[in-house]
């Protein structure tokens, strides 16, 4: 029986890439979108334990812009929501802006009563 190889440029094409060149991580049994957010996680983890934050949530929906006829809504999903002082705080960890999450970051901030957080 014979086995055809694969060029190396015909292997790339089939290995699928992260459009930012990030590694998807697992901690915990979550599996995160970077080593960035992975390791964000573990210091809020720290953080939360230490009482210094609580009620910490991973990838919370917040709808910017309702359905209608015609038209999906928008929402914008945030990495994390946690409170500190009693206050909501929002935080996102970017390694690359895109023009989609800073339109939603700019509605985020003017419609929902949050302190956001860019980490």
């Amino acid at each position: 029986m014979k086995t055809e190889r694969m060029t190396v440029q015909e292997y790339m094409k089939t290995v699928k890439k992260n459009k930012y060149g990030n590694k998807k991580v697992e901690v915990d049994g979550i599996l995160f979108d970077s080593k960035k957010e992975a390791a964000r996680y573990g210091e809020l983890k720290l953080l939360e334990k230490a009482g210094r934050i609580e009620d910490l949530k991973l990838q919370v929906p917040f709808e910017l812009i309702p359905s209608q006829p015609d038209e999906k809504g928008v929402k914008y999903i945030a990495d994390f929501v946690y409170l500190e002082d009693g206050r909501t705080v929002v935080e996102d960890t970017k390694g690359f802006r895109t023009k989609d999450y800073i339109i939603k970051r700019k509605l985020m901030k003017w419609l929902k009563d949050v302190e956001f957080r860019e980490v």
